[in-house]
């Protein structure tokens, strides 16, 4: 009668799992686990269950790996200001070195640098100069009892670099007059170069309220052409063209002005019409800016011009023990041998073939300025007496070396430029949340009831045993098993043991045994 009881009591009592699917908010699993043998209904619930999970795990990899692909988008907008940091503006001639300001000292030691002179100290092409010019250099270039006197290159560029001072005819911003002290000097690969607000003479930054022509900067120079050195060959010192190289950049940046400048040209009035643009990049895995403060011991400022001076020193330091004058830092300025056989050569291949020395990373934050340029002649036929009037030159001489440069806003607004993160973990999230819904009806909480059940059946199966290890050992002998009494008191006759279920379905039983077990002591 007992076993057929207990026999009974297990067919009907539910599993834990089944305990589990029927209080679940998991669509389908009341289902699939229903009490009770399979039938086809049970099936078709199975199927379908597997197949939406199925698609779930697909789409949810399908999103997963399109976040880490780490796309990004780019904005851009159009920013109105009440008003705008004028750039730094800087420019360089053409030519390095005034020919009336080398001296027989100055010849002997870079003639053959500018080759001017053979390695014999000679006049390399007397049928290639000028008579005037030729007279000049014949006079320079005797070195009869001539003692050569100590050479420093760095005194050579400034006292023979064209002098703003002289170059300057006429300069206003924003109508008002501005002079030769309010550009400052800074060395170049073009040799002495100027550049006006360029913040580091302790003046504040200029800004401007207004777009358009006369609310900027307008400078009318004179190039010097008579100055330019005779070229009688091929050198990184002089060069074919007439001019200035001018570059617009902001005062964070140094100029890189051999690289980045564009040309002016004598004879012309160049309009620049300029549109600051703020670039804002994202760094890994998203893009590729650099995000890391500089390391260089001669800027603080991270830049790619800035980054690229910086490598340009480092490389001459290392292959030539010297770096040029244009180059920041207190180390050994080279001697014109070491200009001609080693740092011209060296940095020409580093510029034009090295392509893995000198890698530098976008910055995060950066500012660049669009420009539009056109131009008109200058003198026309009517101001040209004027003009050499005014200056005391000849009208072809007035032709042949005057510019003016009108650099100016084109309204008063920028553009930012701005990358953005195409998508995100909030996305991603939202996204797998959304299919979990659509697939299994499922959502963060449903996990956490998944999780809440494992941990049940662990501490129901595993906790247990151990603890029942711990509990001390009981008599399990026949002979002190009292007999079943159907009658005992608290004993009811086909009573079933209650399934107590846990809130994450679990069950437990009680066992109807009445067996009791006594622990003898003999004393």
């Amino acid at each position: 009668m007992k076993g057929s009881s207990e026999e009974s009591i297990e067919s009907v009592r539910p599993s834990n799992l089944q305990a589990f699917a029927n209080i679940s908010t998991l669509h389908g699993m009341s289902h699939i686990f229903a009490y009770g043998h399979m039938t086809f209904r049970r099936f078709l619930w199975t199927i379908s269950f597997l197949g939406s999970l199925s698609l779930l795990m697909l789409v949810c990899m399908d999103r997963v790996s399109y976040y880490l692909e780490y796309p990004h988008v780019t904005k851009l907008d159009e920013v109105a200001a009440t008003n705008l940091t004028f750039p730094a503006i800087t420019f360089c001639n053409l030519n390095e070195f005034r020919f009336s300001k080398i001296t027989k000292n100055d010849l002997y030691h870079v003639g053959e640098l500018l080759a001017l002179l053979n390695n014999n100290h000679q006049i390399a092409n007397p049928h290639l100069a000028e008579a005037e010019v030729l007279t000049v250099l014949k006079e320079k270039a005797n070195f009869q009892n001539f003692k050569p006197k100590l050479f420093n290159m760095t005194d050579f560029y400034n006292r023979t670099g064209h002098d703003i001072s002289e170059m300057l005819l006429q300069c206003t911003f924003r109508g008002e007059e501005c002079f030769a002290v309010n550009f400052t000097t800074i060395y170049t690969r073009y040799g002495k170069c100027y550049t006006f607000n360029s913040g580091l003479d302790g003046n504040p930054l200029l800004t401007t309220l207004k777009g358009g022509t006369g609310n900027g900067l307008e400078i009318m120079l004179d190039i010097q052409q008579d100055e330019y050195l005779p070229v009688w060959g091929e050198t990184d010192e002089t060069s074919y063209e007439a001019g200035i190289k001018v570059q617009i950049h902001s005062q964070d940046e140094p100029p890189f002005i051999d690289q980045l400048g564009f040309g002016v040209a004598p004879g012309f009035q160049t309009f620049v019409s300029c549109q600051q643009q703020l670039l804002q990049y994202l760094p890994q895995p998203w893009g590729d800016c650099k995000s890391t403060p500089i390391d260089s011991e001669f800027f603080s400022t991270y830049s790619i011009t800035a980054c690229r001076i910086d490598c340009e020193t480092r490389y001459l330091l290392e292959n030539c023990n010297c770096r040029m004058v244009h180059m920041p830092g207190t180390s050994t300025v080279c001697t014109p041998e070491q200009y001609k056989d080693c740092a011209d050569p060296a940095l020409d291949f580093l510029v034009e073939k090295d392509n893995d020395y000198c890698v530098c990373q976008t910055p995060c934050n950066m500012t660049r300025y669009g420009k539009e340029l056109s131009m008109v002649k200058i003198p026309s036929k009517a101001s040209a007496k004027y003009l050499a009037k005014k200056f005391n030159k000849t009208e072809q001489y007035i032709g042949e070396n005057i510019l003016v440069l009108d650099i100016f806003f084109e309204a008063l607004n920028y553009e930012k430029i701005e990358q953005k993160k195409a998508y995100e973990i909030a996305g991603l999230l939202g996204d797998i949340g959304g299919q979990m819904g659509l697939f299994i009806g499922a959502s963060v909480l449903t996990i956490l009831e998944i999780f809440d059940y494992l941990y049940e059946v662990f501490k129901d199966k595993v906790l247990g045993y151990f603890m029942r290890k711990k509990r001390p050992q009981r008599c399990q002998s026949d002979n002190l098993e009292f007999p079943e009494n159907p009658t005992s008191p608290g004993v009811t006759p086909n009573h079933a043991p209650r399934a107590h279920v846990t809130p994450s379905g679990v069950t437990r039983t009680a066992s109807d045994s009445r067996r009791t077990c006594y622990l003898v002591t003999r004393l």
